[in-house]
């Protein structure tokens, strides 16, 4: 007892030392956890004491008539004697729990059933010992346990067999839990924080099974288990009689209506498919098809149309220039677009006209903020700037131009902010409107902090198309961080912003509204029946074994074939999407191949030669497709056929959009890049197939329903036709699958919990969390906080933890808690977890602003502390292992022209290579995209945005911590892929178009060869100390060209650094530099300003 106490007084967490914080409510709460545990201790050795003097006294008094005694006094079914007998039965079990709980069962929760429990429970040691079965009454359900003897290898051989049976059922929870994660609709599990691959699962899976098989062999060497079949019987007394194992058919059906989203009573409801629908089989080529017709509009429930000149000021109207009235959906919405300042979110089909309900807003807004006329000036306080958020740099730019001639007559500036496109401070404060995507805001609004000058703080409009991409993996979290971190600075500063959302129909648009603060007003909701072109929809499913790929791909081309014959033969224009970049030109070939031997070709598909309109686009276009650069572009052009996919040129790419637009071509092959933004006169649409290849699970997926109906939008186009024609091809078992989704939508979930741990460092930063009760305040800001209230299953949230906790103020906690802990293992931010605080790191600022994952820092971090002077081959590879390249695949017709260009790399590289570190270590990734091979042009140019962000992250972290040999490394190699040629080269590789690539290379060898050292910069400037002669015979040209070479080698940044060291005291020394510039200015090559990094390091040049 007083050995109790004196653990009890030295448990430190009892002393809750109160110094400058109150201890949190975590901390209490388990304190007294343990008070009232030690206390229970304390009482129970109390009375355990007082029970041995009184024992032998009052064991005397029980006997089975003083247990029937009391049991009369409890109303029970059961009777007395039974009753009796479970009391008796209840004192045999092992374990107070266990007891009780049984007690309980038997006794009831009665008054007199309490009176009779604790009379009952402090002599249960006594009723074991003292009272037999026989005395309370025959049965022979109740066995003496004073005549049974203990078979010690029974019980052991019990032990094993149980052990082998719970062994077994782990194994096969992982195994369904893997197929789980891989078949998940919505991708990886939604309720974890860091990714798992699927080569980690495998590795449970494979440990669950190895357990299992060691605890099956030792059951069968004690002969607990005989055969394995034995472990596929269910026994009913093991897993007991709760859960679903006793439940009726009604209470199964109940519990299945009331399940969400996908059980929930709309999911199980008769969805049948519309009237109309035709379903046909074709047994030639070996198909089932399903043909939906357009659904109907009653007509007499639309908006009557609005004229402009009516509805809008002269200068407004300005901007709807060729537009004399408002369709149907843009009249319900106009009002609360146009004359009212709430957020709007506007679900409609595509192409049923959301663009002029964006126009309207905008112009709005320049009318409050005064640059428009006709308002009374300046409503409310709020931001000048308009910022437009498209999901695709290709939508960006399509934006830019047609806002900018709608808004240019205004007076009104449009600029795009991509990645393609970098504005200057000026450029950026002088444009109006400003285009950007997802990634590129985030960014801006990351770095704004609480600058009312900052860029991000400038918008009092935020316009954001496709809302519906908050289910993509990729960018859904990214458009969540946004609007949560706006969301929440609207707040602070009391200043207005607004946000309009336009979206694809959605089956829970109602949870997108209240995502963005939509009030009931401002929620518009338009089915497919609005959009202005009829769209016929078909479905086909190809019968046969999908393991045969070739007989199936083989089976899709001919019902690709005999669909794009049918709309050509009609007069119609084809758009074909396939899934890969390969794919379109195979298929283009496929379709040329029947085409020509049924003898069509020329009559269906080819222009040349023809009359009218389509004849005379191919004379117009026939002289750029022989000059494309693609050799494919220009050979499926005499087919009449086109291709288009991110690999090509954007030269390329543009050419076949303006013959396919102009009728040069009939037929356009292309992947999803086109399903964006660009209108084309597709009458017909075709999808063929639905697998699409994902790199992060390995394998290839369905098609999103989302994806499907947003490619389905390109058909029939308004300004182009008047009904239109989308076909889905992909195999028969697939095709339920479809036209399920297809009437059984399913709500789109939140994917921001596999990048919270991210986004949440960019808070942490920003300055807008320092603990974690605001990090969960944020947390309640974005659309995965209003789904887990909804649909809390999809997220690891049991109905107990949602009944307990409604609000889910607790599961919030414990997930920013995890990703806290996450960021502080790799010391992105100091975490105090005893009070919940979290500050900002070096590193975590490094990552928040180069937009770093953690998972790369991680990387960075484990790869620079095992070698922390590394070569420049060692920081290549670091930069490839980076996440950001992780989804980086070369496809096996691109591997020749890899493996010809690796041999070209001046770096050696060794160790195990992937695809990223050979694309980014080639030569002429940072000398010349215009040699880079065509297959590989889409990867090079991907990896050169993201190596120089990498390396310069990279670069940044090393001063932190103060490598400055690293550091002068990664700083070269951001600089080298700047500027597109390597570090070890010339400098006069700045102006090769001024002296031409024969000076360059004359230069670079005239030491006997391209020189690897780091002198190449002195190289070229001792042509300064040389006469204009010897210039010229070094490059073998004349004089004159000798003074034109060193007029440019003049320009080259080469500043002059002078420094005296004057001691002050014993440890502190005063420098006095200075620093000249020795070069001519040239504002034409230098800009604005030339930035230089200066630090002062060791006698050993690695710590500064």
């Amino acid at each position: 007892m007083e050995q109790l106490l004196r653990d009890f007084e030295q448990e430190d967490s009892y002393n809750l030392k109160i110094e400058k914080d109150y201890p949190n409510e975590e901390a209490i709460s388990k304190s007294l956890l343990k008070l009232a545990d030690a206390l229970s201790r304390c009482r129970d050795l109390l009375l355990s004491a007082d029970d041995a003097d009184e024992s032998k006294d009052n064991s005397e008094d029980v006997n089975a008539e003083w247990l029937l005694d009391i049991c009369k006094r409890v109303a029970s079914e059961l009777g007395v004697e039974q009753l009796a007998r479970a009391v008796w039965d209840a004192s045999h079990l092992e374990g107070e729990g266990n007891q009780q709980e049984a007690l309980f069962a038997a006794l009831g929760a009665s008054d007199e059933a309490v009176t009779a429990l604790f009379e009952i429970v402090p002599k249960l040691p006594q009723i074991r010992q003292n009272i037999h079965p026989s005395q309370l009454g025959e049965s022979s359900a109740f066995i003496n346990h004073e005549d049974v003897l203990v078979d010690e290898a029974e019980l052991n051989r019990q032990r094993l067999r149980q052990e082998a049976l719970d062994a077994a059922q782990v194994a096969a929870i992982a195994q369904a839990e893997m197929a789980a994660s891989s078949d998940n609709r919505f991708g990886n599990s939604t309720h974890t924080i860091r990714r798992t691959s699927e080569k980690q699962e495998q590795k449970l899976v494979q440990k669950a099974n190895r357990k299992a098989a060691q605890a099956l062999q030792r059951a069968k060497a004690a002969g607990a288990i005989m055969e394995e079949s034995e472990l596929l019987s269910v026994n009913t007394g093991i897993m007991g009689d709760g859960g679903l194992m006793r439940s009726s058919a009604e209470e199964m059906q109940a519990l299945q209506d009331s399940l969400q989203p996908e059980g929930s009573r709309y999911y199980y409801e008769d969805h049948d498919l519309p009237s109309g629908t035709i379903r046909e089989e074709d047994d030639k080529i070996g198909y089932e098809r399903v043909t939906i017709p357009p659904p109907i509009l009653d007509t007499s429930k639309l908006h009557p149309r609005l004229n402009v000149a009516d509805i809008l000021d002269e200068e407004c109207a300005i901007a709807f220039n060729g537009t004399t009235s408002l369709n149907p959906m843009q009249s319900t919405v106009y009002d609360t677009a146009f004359n009212r300042r709430e957020n709007m979110l506007v679900c409609a089909p595509t192409g049923a006209g959301k663009t002029n309900v964006a126009m309207l807003t905008v112009t709005a807004h320049f009318r409050d903020v005064g640059l428009i006329d006709g308002g009374e000036g300046r409503s409310m306080e709020t931001g000048d700037k308009v910022v437009y958020i498209a999901p695709m740099k290709a939508l960006a730019q399509e934006v830019v131009e047609k806002f900018s001639s709608k808004l240019k007559p205004l007076g009104l500036i449009v600029r795009e902010l991509t990645g393609d496109m970098q504005l200057t401070k000026a450029e950026a404060q002088s444009a109006n409107v400003i285009v950007t995507t997802p990634e590129k805001w985030d960014v801006v609004t990351r770095k704004s902090g609480n600058d009312e000058n900052a860029l991000g703080n400038q918008c009092g409009l935020l316009i954001f198309d496709e809302i519906h991409l908050l289910a993509d993996e990729s960018r859904g979290s990214v458009i969540e961080s946004v609007i949560a971190r706006l969301h929440r600075l609207v707040e602070s500063r009391q200043k207005q912003l607004r946000i309009v959302g336009l979206s694809a129909t959605l089956p829970n648009y109602k949870d997108v509204a209240e995502f963005l603060h939509v009030p009931e007003r401002g929620l518009f909701y338009f089915g497919p029946e609005y959009r202005p072109v009829p769209l016929q929809q078909t479905f086909i499913g190809v019968t046969g074994s999908v393991k045969n790929r070739k007989l199936m791909e083989d089976k899709m081309n001919d019902v690709c074939y005999e669909t794009v014959k049918d709309a050509l033969s009609r007069g119609y224009q084809v758009m074909v999407f396939v899934h890969s970049r390969k794919g379109t030109s195979d298929t283009a070939t496929a379709l040329a191949q029947r085409a020509s031997a049924e003898g069509v070709l020329e009559h269906l598909f080819t222009t040349q030669g023809k009359d009218g309109r389509s004849g005379d686009a191919y004379k117009r276009y026939a002289d750029r497709a022989k000059k494309a650069r693609s050799r494919e572009v220009t050979n499926h052009f005499y087919s009449g056929i086109g291709i288009h996919h991110a690999g090509l040129l954007r030269p390329d790419r543009k050419l076949t959009e303006m013959m396919f637009a102009d009728g040069a071509i009939k037929v356009l092959c292309c992947t999803a890049t086109l399903a964006w933004g660009v209108n084309l006169p597709a009458h017909n649409v075709v999808i063929k197939g639905t697998d699409v290849y994902n790199p992060e699970k390995g394998k290839n997926i369905d098609l999103s329903i989302l994806d499907v109906q947003q490619i389905f939008g390109r058909a029939g186009r308004p300004q182009y036709d008047i009904s239109g024609e989308a076909t889905l091809i992909t195999n028969h078992q697939a095709l339920s699958r479809y036209l399920d989704k297809l009437v059984r939508a399913v709500p789109i979930e939140s994917t921001f919990i596999k990048q919270l741990a991210d986004h949440l460092n960019a808070e942490v930063v920003g300055g807008t969390v320092t603990n974690l009760n605001e990090a969960a305040t944020w947390l309640s800001y974005t659309y995965l906080y209003i789904r887990m209230l909804k649909n809390p299953l999809a997220y690891g949230i049991s109905s107990d933890q949602k009944a307990d906790d409604p609000m889910l103020r607790s599961h919030c906690l414990q997930l920013v808690r995890d990703a806290a802990t996450y960021l502080s293992t790799n010391r992105m931010t100091n975490f105090h977890p005893e009070s919940g605080n979290l500050g900002m790191t070096t590193l975590g600022r490094v990552a928040a602003h180069f937009y770093i994952q953690a998972e790369s820092v991680m990387t960075f971090n484990e790869s620079m502390a095992l070698k922390p002077f590394p070569t420049d081959t060692d920081l290549l590879m670091l930069v490839a292992s980076a996440t950001e390249f992780e989804n980086v695949r070369v496809r096996p017709e691109e591997q020749s022209e890899l493996d010809d260009l690796q041999q070209k790399c001046p770096l050696e590289l060794a160790g195990p290579i992937n695809d990223s570190i050979r694309i980014i270590s080639h030569p002429t990734l940072v000398s010349s995209f215009l040699k880079f091979p065509l297959l590989l042009f889409f990867f090079a140019h991907y990896c050169r945005a993201a190596i120089a962000r990498v390396a310069r992250a990279i670069f940044e972290m090393c001063l932190h911590t103060n490598q400055a040999g690293t550091a002068i490394k990664m700083c070269r190699i951001a600089k080298s892929v700047d500027n597109q040629f390597w570090w070890f080269q010339t400098p006069l590789r700045h102006f090769d178009r001024e002296i031409g690539d024969g000076v360059i290379k004359a230069i670079e060898t005239r030491h006997g060869g391209q020189s690897r050292a780091y002198d190449m910069l002195d190289s070229t400037l001792s042509l300064l100390e040389m006469t204009p002669e010897e210039v010229g015979q070094i490059c073998r040209s004349k004089k004159a060209q000798g003074q034109k070479i060193q007029r440019f080698v003049g320009y080259i940044p080469n500043p002059s650094v002078s420094c005296k060291v004057l001691p002050v005291t014993k440890d502190v020394l005063r420098f006095q530099v200075e620093i000249v510039p020795e070069f001519e200015w040239n504002g034409k090559w230098h800009g604005g300003a030339e930035s230089f990094w200066f630090w002062v390091e060791g006698s050993e040049n690695q710590r500064m």
